[in-house]
């Protein structure tokens, strides 16, 4: 009887040999694939490899994925930064959250490549912003401490 994990690499099995034929990959990149994961077979292949090879796969066959992922990536750090300024927990579900009302959209995952860049570089200004105000209201009260 097989395990959920040996249903679950079946699948992916199928899955990983499936992409590599829509790519047009031959048999000796596949090859060359699946010895970079430290295998001589993609049978021998973790859950955890296949996944990774699926995924390199996808970024050879839309490039636009693998960038809305970096773009996504980069909104979660600005808006972590921003929280981490202003003393907060960093929660993935809330910062997630942040970019759905700042972009005005319900799923994070459907926010557009545009609304994803002004996010981004909204948090980052806004970090640099309460950096300088930080910095100059430090020197002030520095300031009037050395008057009085």
């Amino acid at each position: 009887m097989k395990t959920t994990t040996d249903n679950l690499q079946s699948a992916l099995l199928k899955k990983f040999h499936t992409k590599c034929t829509k790519a047009g990959i031959s048999s000796d990149e596949k090859c060359t694939i699946v010895g970079a994961f430290g295998h001589d077979s993609s049978r021998d292949m973790s859950v955890q490899d296949l996944l990774k090879a699926c995924d390199l796969i996808d970024a050879r066959l839309n490039p636009q994925l693998a960038e809305m992922d970096k773009l996504r990536k980069q909104v979660i750090a600005s808006i972590g930064g921003w929280r981490r300024l202003l003393a907060q927990t960093n929660d993935v579900d809330k910062i997630k959250g942040t970019a759905c009302r700042a972009s005005g959209f319900t799923e994070f995952n459907k926010i557009p490549k545009t609304e994803l860049i002004a996010v981004y570089h909204t948090f980052l200004k806004m970090q640099k912003t309460f950096k300088g105000v930080t910095a100059e209201a430090k020197s002030e009260l520095e300031t009037l401490t050395y008057l009085n």
